[in-house]
Formats: structure tokens, C-alpha cells, sequence
């Protein structure tokens, strides 16, 4: 996971979150991402590294769950 970066992201849908650190579950070694969204609440939310990663097809384009973006 030495590639994966904490900063700013965007959803596909719009919105940006900030990427706070990357956890891995004691049981089971599983990395999850954690982070805020910079909007309502900006409650703390985890997420599964392999989901926050992946590459998604909505309408016909296939993009990035979440895209890294300048901080």
C-alpha cells in the first residue's frame, strides 16, 4: 500500500473528501481508508482500500471510485 497517498480526493459524483489515514483491520489485515468529507457534518468514515480504488462504469464511462486531486 506504499503507493496509495492521503490528501484530497473527488467522488465521481461531485464531491471532495480529505483522506486521513489508511488502517488495517486487526483480524482480519484488511486496509481500510480513512477520511472526511468536506461537506455536511465532515463526520470520520471508513471504507475498504480495495473499494475506495476501484474503477467503477456508470453510463457508460468507466473512471475512479475516488481520484486524487492537488491538495
Amino acid at each position: 500500500m506504499e503507493n496509495f497517498k492521503l490528501g484530497r480526493y473527488q467522488h465521481f459524483k461531485g464531491n471532495y473528501y480529505q483522506v486521513l489515514h489508511l488502517a488495517k483491520d486487526s483480524e482480519t489485515e484488511e486496509f481500510f481508508v480513512v477520511y472526511q468529507p468536506e461537506y455536511g457534518d465532515r463526520g470520520i468514515w471508513i471504507r475498504p482500500l480495495t473499494m475506495f480504488i476501484e474503477k467503477i462504469t456508470r453510463n457508460g464511462k468507466t473512471q475512479q471510485r475516488f481520484a486524487k486531486v492537488a491538495d
